[in-house]
């Protein structure tokens, strides 16, 4: 292992100037900032030389793997010939070019392709979208969002109203008026009908119906809902929860806008998750995996009924972004579905999932595991104190366990991914999906060892 020429000059400029994002900088008093160099399929390297599974695509965006030279030539590529022009009333062949794809991907008649800069700025988007739509079609108080308890939709000011995690939104508070949130569909933590996930699925979505009546059919203009909710650690939605969803929100003429900025692009096997669970979007959402994080992507895909009202007259959608719909970013994001359809990721992922359920599942023999959920290749390992009661950590015991133990042992064993407590505590995980069956094994044993620590610890 070879460290860093500049190792000792970058440790202290990171510290002297670097502003790290969702970090507590009082870590780095006593300690060396981790530093990332570089990737090579599944695997980081940091300035040390010592090597990472990443068990968590760095972001739930690495969907090819790292080093994916194909990628970067067709960023430099167009780079060389038209590094940069915006869409605002202009075009350029890779924005169009992708567009088509996505749209062609896209279930139903998703078939307009809004792109940003990331997946914050996309959830944004639709809310302005569904605001001024409803504005042009004569309904003008149709404004208000519904969302879920714990989820996480973006960091801007709007992004973050929709967001469900009190938390994150206090210190920035006034937000953005008008969200309301409806329970999640964590399973393993039903109020209600513990025993029938079907039973509880259509309570859970029921809830909607009664927040929007709550609110007043003529003041909702959307519900936003990740296909599987990240943050709280994946849950999916039980059987029958979107379908009846769809129908609340044809009822009352709420747009159902699909989060799918984790979800999409192979997450889960599918270039949608949509697709996956069997409903009809009036939005999605995506960015991530669209370009595998070769450059920053992100796009609002909206229903041929929502663009209608914006082909008339003098209409604008009076929004955009300079560095949306990039130039180099949408000619990665082409070279990326190029990869996509000629290694087949889609059937790699859906052929494999199985496999990398029942490895996880194997940690169901640890006390300290309680439960283990998702999809695809998007999985939480939540941990409990007691499993018989499924008696969570209080807050000491959750500070000791994540940021005091688990987040810094996992590193040290080999694996990047992350211990999160946004909800109860969870090991989330999300690799490649060029993994394979060497990758699960070896996410497993280094969870099983360090697992086995934690619960010693406390």
């Amino acid at each position: 292992m070879d460290q860093h020429p500049d190792y000792d000059h970058l440790q202290q400029a990171a510290k002297d100037h670097l502003w790290m994002h969702f970090t507590r900088h009082s870590t780095y008093d006593t300690s060396d900032v981790p530093i990332i160099v570089r990737g090579e399929g599944a695997y980081i390297y940091d300035a040390k030389g010592k090597r990472y599974l990443d068990g968590l695509g760095g972001l739930f965006v690495n969907q090819l793997g790292h080093g994916r030279t194909e990628l970067a030539e067709a960023a430099a590529k167009q780079a060389a010939s038209m590094a940069f022009h915006p869409l605002w009333s202009y075009a350029h062949p890779t924005a169009i070019e992708l567009a088509e794809r996505v749209a062609d991907y896209a279930p139903g008649d998703l078939n307009r392709v809004f792109f940003t800069t990331g997946g914050g700025e996309a959830v944004e988007s639709a809310w302005k979208l569904a605001k001024q739509y409803f504005k042009l079609t004569g309904q003008p108080t149709k404004h208000k969002v519904i969302s879920r308890a714990i989820a996480y939709h973006g960091t801007p000011q709007g992004a973050l109203s929709i967001t469900g995690i009190p938390g994150m939104k206090a210190p920035f508070e006034p937000l953005v008026p008008s969200t309301f949130r409806v329970p999640n569909t964590n399973f393993y933590r039903a109020p209600v009908h513990e025993d029938d996930e079907e039973a509880f699925g259509l309570w859970a979505a029921n809830r909607i119906a009664e927040a929007i009546e709550f609110e007043g059919p003529d003041t909702v203009a959307a519900v936003f809902l990740e296909p599987v909710q990240n943050s709280g650690g994946c849950f999916p939605p039980p059987p029958g929860y979107f379908q009846r969803v769809r129908e609340i929100c044809d009822e009352y003429d709420v747009l159902l806008v699909s989060d799918e900025v984790i979800c999409a692009f192979g997450r889960l096997g599918h270039m949608f998750a949509a697709e996956r669970y069997g409903y009809q979007p009036d939005i999605i959402t995506c960015a991530k995996g669209i370009t595998s994080g070769y450059a920053p992507l992100g796009a609002m895909i909206a229903s041929d009924r929502l663009m209608e009202p914006f082909l008339q007259g003098h209409n604008s959608f009076m929004h955009g972004y300079t560095w949306g719909g990039h130039p180099v970013a949408t000619a990665v994001g082409l070279a990326n579905l190029d990869v996509f359809e000629k290694e087949n990721i889609l059937d790699h992922v859906r052929s494999n999932e199985d496999g990398f359920r029942a490895t996880l599942e194997r940690l169901t023999d640890l006390p300290i595991v309680g439960d283990v959920r998702g999809a695809g290749y998007f999985y939480g390992i939540e941990l409990v104190k007691d499993k018989g009661t499924k008696e969570t950590f209080n807050d000491a015991e959750a500070e000791k366990l994540l940021r005091g133990f688990l987040s810094k042992a996992l590193y040290d064993e080999g694996l990047y991914c992350r211990a999160d407590d946004r909800g109860d505590p969870v090991v989330q995980l999300a690799p490649p999906l060029i993994c394979d069956q060497s990758h699960f094994d070896e996410i497993e044993q280094i969870l099983r060892v360090v697992l086995d620590k934690a619960y010693t610890l406390l």
